[in-house]
């Protein structure tokens, strides 16, 4: 857990703390409309699942035999995919995704050296589709966490935070209030430019994990 890491890349912002269940009763009952469309279903897709329908909202998921073909119903849209695969669903549904929420939560590592991203230097896997998808609200989120820290809502003894970056303020808003009725706190990370640090963060925590130097439960949490 790196305090110090944390407060030099994002300051002092204020945490969005998970809501009490009074709380979390009356977004459920005001969210019913909100509906996220997740590309995936391995364990990261499975545990953000979890989270959005634990705070009200439905979910879809579509697998990767149907990435291409599918519908895509959702006002908001999760790629639980590796970076790879980004382009072919970018391509196959660039139209139905104008107007939407996209939500990236990879780490656009280069999987045959484990050394290295395959972003433009000082860019990054958000940044690189957003300008694929000019008519979409971009945001980065949920690659700094491990699935196992979703799912059960803690890092050690301190709450999962989710980090959250991207230019739009209200979709920005709208993701952590449906992370923290979820039961988990969640932080505005800053703007697109801020998620350059976020994938260097995820980096680090992969390759750590990767050698066996922390668990797969554990990870970066943000004491508050």
């Amino acid at each position: 857990m790196i305090k110090e890491l944390l407060n030099k890349l994002f300051g002092n912002k204020d945490v969005s703390p998970a809501m009490t269940q009074t709380e979390t009763a009356t977004h459920k009952e005001n969210n019913t409309m909100t509906t996220y469309t997740i590309f995936g279903r391995g364990n990261m897709a499975t545990a953000i699942a979890g989270i959005l329908t634990k705070g009200g909202a439905t979910v879809e998921h579509i697998g990767s035999a149907d990435s291409a073909s599918a519908k895509i119903n959702g006002s908001v849209v999760i790629l639980a995919v590796p970076y790879p695969a980004v382009d072919s669903i970018i391509a196959a549904h660039k139209d139905e995704l104008a107007g939407k929420t996209v939500i990236d939560i990879t780490n656009p590592l280069n999987f045959e050296t484990f050394d290295s991203l395959v972003v433009p230097v000082g860019s990054s896997a958000t940044a690189e589709i957003q300008a694929k998808l000019p008519q979409s609200r971009v945001l980065k989120a949920f690659n700094t966490n491990f699935a196992a820290t979703l799912s059960t809502g803690k890092i050690g003894d301190i709450t999962t935070t989710v980090l959250v970056a991207g230019d739009d303020a209200d979709a920005k808003h709208a993701l952590i209030t449906d992370v923290n009725a979820g039961g988990l706190d969640a932080l505005d990370a800053g703007s697109l430019k801020r998620v350059h640090e976020l994938e260097a963060v995820g980096f680090l925590q992969l390759t750590l994990a990767g050698s066996e130097k922390i668990s797969w439960t554990g990870g970066f949490g943000l004491v508050k």
